[in-house]
């Protein structure tokens, strides 16, 4: 079938809205029509050169829908199915997945090759292959996917909502939740209100954090952030640091979360300094592989016990996590809807992250017609 989509063909280029081939679903996959398509910042590692991928390459991974058809051996969803796609897939029977770590199973390594995990592709258009941007391409009408990257999702919920809880939210939250393990009582700092960096926000503050600390150079986000349940907003990191310290009557943070847009040496060494004795830093953000960005002293790391850790989709479990995200939403746990502040039509995606970038947007997201 023929498909409208938003394909990068290079580094610093934008997205360019064309037509392609779409082949039908084979063993284990299915047809996605997609409903609405999240702006998340990763996507723009790609057009800057920071995880450059395998060219041509159609954009979007976070991604909601309706299954249309269904290929051999499918089981997880059947047509008419309202899903949310994960930009992770679990195959639910790998190392990482039997142990509880989806975010890590072992389908995830072509993810940024755009191609499945046999290497072929499912775009085409004039004898080349075009790849899906985490195995998904959300930014097109159409796509073919594995069932692995599928959540099941009620259909009375709003797709253009529940997109978010396919990326951003999940990650944010979790990385305070899960790989922060933020508890009630702590002071947490957090670099970088973002897609990612306001669900941490959401997500120490249901741990029951104290003190949520949140760096940040525009006022906008510093003012959403203090909407989601923020407690301090500061500019710099001097400020918060400083801030931090007499909160504390210093004993410094417990937790530190990085998940600013581009990670970059300095932001690692601010988070590492603010914490106190025992305490955790995360990072969350992205910089290019070949860049290191980790410089701390390792006596320090040593003598105060300091831990600094990765973490990817929030270290959590898509399957069980994207219908947790959902329910608490439902139960008025968690902002959802406040999270968007535009939504684009496909032939706006650049527009779309011109605003993400302009600082404009704290959600954009992509509806289909």
């Amino acid at each position: 079938m023929k498909v409208k989509a938003a394909v990068l063909h290079d580094v610093k280029t934008p997205f360019e809205i064309t037509e392609l081939d779409l082949d039908g679903p084979g063993p284990g996959e299915v047809l996605i029509r997609y409903v609405a398509a999240g702006l998340c910042h990763s996507d723009l590692h790609l057009t800057d050169g920071d995880l450059p991928p395998r060219f041509p390459i159609v954009g979007g991974h976070e991604g909601a829908g309706i299954i249309e058809e269904v290929g051999p051996g499918v089981t997880k969803v059947a047509v008419g199915d309202h899903v949310v796609c994960s930009f992770i897939p679990n195959c639910g029977v790998c190392r990482y997945c039997a142990t509880g770590h989806q975010s890590l199973c072992d389908m995830g390594a072509t993810i940024l090759a755009g191609s499945f995990p046999d290497g072929s592709f499912r775009f085409h258009s004039g004898g080349t292959d075009y790849g899906q941007m985490c195995m998904l391409g959300t930014f097109a009408e159409y796509a073919t996917i594995s069932q692995h990257s599928v959540v099941k999702v009620s259909p009375d919920l709003s797709l253009a909502t529940a997109v978010l809880v396919g990326c951003g939210v999940p990650t944010g939250w979790g990385t305070a939740v899960y790989a922060g393990d933020v508890r009630a009582g702590d002071t947490v700092v957090i670099y970088g209100i973002g897609g990612i960096g306001i669900n941490a926000v959401q997500g120490a503050k249901h741990a029951g954090a104290k003190n949520v600390v949140v760096v940040d150079p525009l006022e906008f986000k510093r003012a959403t952030a203090l909407e989601f349940g923020a407690t301090h907003a500061f500019s710099s990191a001097a400020e918060a640091a400083a801030a931090v310290a007499e909160l504390t009557h210093g004993q410094l943070a417990d937790k530190a979360l990085v998940t600013v847009g581009v990670v970059d040496e300095d932001v690692v060494a601010a988070a590492f300094d603010v914490i106190g004795k025992g305490g955790v830093v995360v990072v969350t953000g992205l910089a290019n592989p070949a860049k290191l960005t980790v410089h701390v002293s390792g006596a320090v790391l040593t003598l105060f016990e300091k831990t600094i850790k990765g973490s990817l989709f929030g270290s959590g479990n898509p399957q069980r996590d994207i219908l947790k995200m959902l329910d608490l939403y439902q139960a008025g746990q968690l902002k959802l809807d406040e999270l968007v502040t535009s939504q684009y039509t496909l032939d706006q995606v650049n527009q779309g992250y011109a605003d993400l970038v302009a600082g404009k947007n704290i959600r954009g997201v992509v509806v289909h017609g």
